[in-house]
């Protein structure tokens, strides 16, 4: 079995890598010192996507580069094995099982987490030579409808502008997306363009009063749903006020009057209805965009987690090509893509209704034409199941075996409860990740550990077109190996070995650029994403490549180091004649509806600091401070209505599932809606899965599931006790109704709430609790322990602080009700190798020692800086510009996702 020729950083040395997580692709400069497995992060300032800053979660990769809860070594069946093992297991049984079954028998699910080489090489394999379009991935779930959209106003799926007409642009429009915590560095881009170009409008359209609203010049609530009628109502505005480009129109566009007709119903005031927004509101918006000639429209999942999300999408596109106000400078359409590589895999065929290079099953041709790049006789014929579909055919048998790769569907998918049930009842489940405390890694027949970020070799694109290169930093961890040696090995193993022969991963790429150009002129048409002016590469060239826009042409590579800022800048779009499409389009309400026995709408996204399912991003201490349980928002009226106490806990069920959040009382919230985050998994939180209630509707054209509206009910959790538990070990098993782990560095922390009474006493019960603690630590005894304790029945309160050899053990403090003693100060005691008499009566009063640093809930995670220490230099410096916080304590001048918060404690404090 041959290895792969992976790229041998020197010991020590400064290499350029792109960041992990959002769709902003970030560039980042990283320290290594192999010989100790450490590396120090800092933004990459020649990197055109983010000119050096770095977000909360790119600032903190660092810590993430850990063997801890690491998949080293494959399994079959809970049992370790050799790779030979591993995958004559994985090709003898999806060949067995496509003897009896046929191919579409067999599915892969791959995950934007992929890096280009690794999804060209999963896709070649299953569509190409298994012969079944049965590869989908999760970024179905992220950025479907955006592909369907753009490809039925352009041709194809091409995003056609570039970060840099932020700063071109004097009207910013952020649809559905919270930019200041899901694109931090694109948010600070926006702000910086308005504090210098104060002219600058920014009009933030989102139904939650999210944490971007600071920067915003007006902000529409709309109803959840109705972006499709608000932008109906903004295209009849358009036309009734003579703001439509009549030559750009005949030259470029079609099917404009009928888009125009579809919207004639459509004014001011039932569109108001429509949307639940006031008309004065609503006509500012229209006036803004009307009269600017530059406005740019960026959108991200609350327009594609839809069930109108492709409607949603074209809703905004119409708008645009009516007026001219595309692919040009500082104006257009954008999609902030969610995840690091979803473009990439878009360029792969990671979609099922995808073939490679943009091609798909329902072009004429496209088939024949990568079966003869591929050399194969066995390609797919038609377009596979899209992800609910997919696990749905997995539930009920029709799918024998499933691949899953680098992502955690049991957590991310819509009704994730069925997920789970479908894949311990698949017959055969594999799974390649380099996590192994997973929920989906619980259900694998076969393991298969996947190189991770730092140790992953190939390139990614970005939300503006831009590839770029993902460096590995240090060798690969125990016996993991690179997706796409995983997935070439088992190819090879199936007998596809003279279509697999690649060694490193400057092959695959070169070969996906050539397909790009592959008759891409034919029958009168052209794909816009082409690259085969990269296909060339020498080993070293690929090694070096800067971070580029596609398309690349032969004509213009490699010397065009820039590639291509602007798609269409001809006005010559993918299409048979070669002009855009408007789209006629109604507004429908969501298919999802309230009803008495489910009267709130759950609305489900991201916070600041975490990242999907949260399994790299926990790693890092402090990504886990600045919100460290799962919570429901929701708005004071609801609350009165259902009873609900602002701290305490919540059930929130439909006929699905049920999962419990603390309760946060807020009037960013709707009436009549909640927000519930997407991230915590059973291993953190055994009763915080919000993707189990999450209704697996769909969007008819993309398949993209609506994440955003699903009618839940909710009622107040009513615990008989609250408490939490800090201890060096960590407990193995949930011990409560509700459990919820925070990791941190030298300790881990645990929330508690039970609805029974103790057994016996409190005492007895934490002695039971840190027996299991040290049951297998073979250094410290239960015996050897301190105990220290106070308890007042008549309060039911009861406070507990263990020692070992003058070191602090664990800490367990439990109450009748939700607010217990603060928690932020007692972390630090956990790095003393002695506690003092004042912080021991501290413990058991719940109250820091006088003089100790009690920084507060963390504010700003990138440089650590909690509530009370910015609170503090408020009051001490008499601060009252935000600027000046970063000037004391540099909080808010990293990523900037903070300067929210921070604005709030100085109106708040001074």
């Amino acid at each position: 079995m041959s290895q792969p020729l992976q790229y041998n950083p020197p010991a020590r040395k400064i290499i350029k890598t792109t960041c992990a997580y959002c769709g902003v692709g970030c560039g980042v400069l990283a320290t290594v010192d192999e010989k100790n497995r450490s590396i120090q992060v800092k933004g990459d300032q020649s990197h055109p996507a983010n000119y050096g800053k770095l977000c909360s979660k790119g600032s903190a990769l660092a810590e993430t580069v850990t063997l801890k809860n690491r998949l080293l070594k494959p399994s079959i069946n809970q049992q370790e094995c050799s790779w030979d093992q591993a995958i004559n297991e994985v090709s003898h049984r999806f060949t067995q099982i496509i003897n009896d079954h046929g191919p579409d028998a067999i599915a892969f699910y791959g995950s934007g987490q992929l890096l280009t080489e690794d999804y060209y090489v999963a896709n070649k394999l299953m569509k190409g030579f298994i012969g079944s379009g049965n590869m989908d991935t999760n970024s179905r779930l992220c950025m479907s409808s955006t592909v369907a959209g753009q490809k039925r106003a352009f041709g194809s799926d091409t995003m056609p502008g570039s970060y840099s007409d932020i700063e071109r642009a004097d009207l910013i429009v952020l649809i559905g997306s919270n930019t200041a915590w899901c694109h931090p560095i694109l948010f600070q881009r926006i702000r910086v363009t308005k504090e210098k170009r104060p002219h600058v409008k920014v009009v933030v359209i989102d139904p939650r009063e999210t944490t971007t609203c600071d920067i915003a010049d007006l902000h529409l609530p709309l109803k959840i749903g109705s972006d499709v009628a608000l932008f109906q109502g903004l295209l009849h505005y358009l036309d009734q006020h003579n703001h439509l480009d009549q030559a750009f129109i005949t030259e470029h566009v079609e099917g404009s009057q009928e888009s125009l007709e579809s919207a004639r119903d459509y004014d001011i005031k039932h569109t108001a209805n429509l949307c639940n927004l006031s008309e004065a509101a609503l006509n500012q918006f229209y006036q803004w965009f009307a009269n600017t000639d530059n406005p740019l429209s960026l959108y991200s999942q609350g327009v594609n987690q839809s069930s109108a999300g492709t409607d949603k999408v074209n809703a905004i596109i119409n708008c645009h090509l009516i007026t001219g106000k595309i692919a040009k400078p500082g104006m257009g359409p954008f999609s902030l893509t969610g995840q690091p590589n979803a473009m990439g895999g878009r360029e792969v065929g990671g979609l099922a209704h995808q073939l490679a290079a943009h091609m798909d099953f329902a072009t004429p041709n496209d088939i024949d034409r990568v079966a003869r790049f591929w050399q194969t006789d066995n390609i797919a014929q038609r377009k596979g199941l899209a992800a609910v579909e997919l696990f749905d055919n997995v539930a009920s048998g029709k799918i024998k075996a499933i691949w899953i790769m680098g992502t955690n569907p049991i957590v991310s998918m819509p009704n994730a409860n069925k997920v789970r049930q479908a894949l311990h009842q698949c017959e055969f489940v594999v799974v390649s990740d380099c996590i192994l405390n997973q929920d989906t890694c619980a259900e694998a027949n076969v393991l298969l550990p996947a190189a991770g970020w730092s140790e992953k070799d190939g390139t990614v694109t970005n939300s503006e077109r831009r590839i770029s290169r993902q460096r590995a930093l240090l060798p690969c961890a125990g016996e993991s190996k690179p997706d796409w040696w995983i997935i070439t090995q088992i190819a090879n193993a199936m007998g596809y070995s003279e279509a697999f022969p690649y060694e490193k991963p400057a092959d695959i790429f070169r070969e996906h650029a050539r397909l790009s150009g592959f008759e891409n002129h034919q029958e009168g048409r052209f794909r816009a994403f082409n690259i085969s002016g990269l296909a060339s590469l020498s080993d070293q060239q690929y090694q070096n490549l800067l971070p580029i826009q596609w398309p690349v042409l032969p004509s213009t590579a490699p010397d065009d180091v820039n590639g291509t800022q602007r798609a269409f800048a001809d006005f010559q779009f993918t299409t048979p004649s070669k002009k855009a499409h408007c789209i006629a389009l109604q507004y429908h309400a969501p298919v999802n509806a309230t009803t008495d026995e489910f009267p709130l709408i759950l609305n489900t996204g991201r916070i600041r600091d975490q990242w999907h399912t949260m399994s790299r991003t926990a790693l890092a201490p402090r990504l886990n401070q600045h919100k460290p349980e799962p919570f429901v928002e929701i708005h004071p009226d609801d609350a009165k209505r259902y009873q609900l106490i602002d701290g305490a806990i919540a059930t929130i069920h439909n006929q699905q599932a049920k999962m419990q959040a603390r309760i946060v009382v807020t009037s960013t919230q709707h009436v009549g809606n909640i927000f519930v985050p997407m991230h915590w998994t059973s291993d953190l939180s055994n009763r915080g899965r919000v993707g189990p209630l999450v209704n697996p509707v769909v969007d008819p054209i993309s398949f993209q599931p609506e994440s955003k509206s699903t009618p839940v009910a909710i009622s107040l959790y009513e615990a008989n006790w609250h408490g939490f538990i800090l201890s060096r070990q960590r407990l193995a098993n949930a011990i409560t109704d509700y459990h919820v782990e925070v990791p941190n560095t030298d300790h881990y922390r645990v929330e508690l709430a039970h609805t029974e009474a103790f057994a016996s006493s409190p005492q007895q019960w934490a002695e039971t609790v840190v027996q299991s603690l040290y049951h297998t630590n073979t250094d410290i005894t239960f015996d050897k322990l301190e105990w220290q304790t106070y308890q007042d029945s008549s309060q039911h309160q009861y406070r507990a602080a263990v020692f070992y050899q003058q070191q602090l053990e664990a800490v367990i403090m439990i109450g009748p009700i939700p607010k217990l003693p603060e928690r932020d100060w007692i972390p630090q005691l956990f790095s003393q190798t002695e506690i003092s008499y004042e912080e021991r009566l501290a413990l058991l009063s719940g109250r820091p020692p006088n003089g100790s640093s009690n920084v507060g809930p963390i504010v700003c995670a990138c440089f650590n800086v909690g509530e009370n220490t910015i609170i503090d230099a408020i009051q001490t410096h008499s601060v009252s510009q935000y600027q000046q916080v970063g000037e004391l304590l540099k909080a808010g001048t990293n990523c900037g996702s903070c300067v929210p918060d921070i604005k709030r404690l100085i109106k708040k404090h001074t």
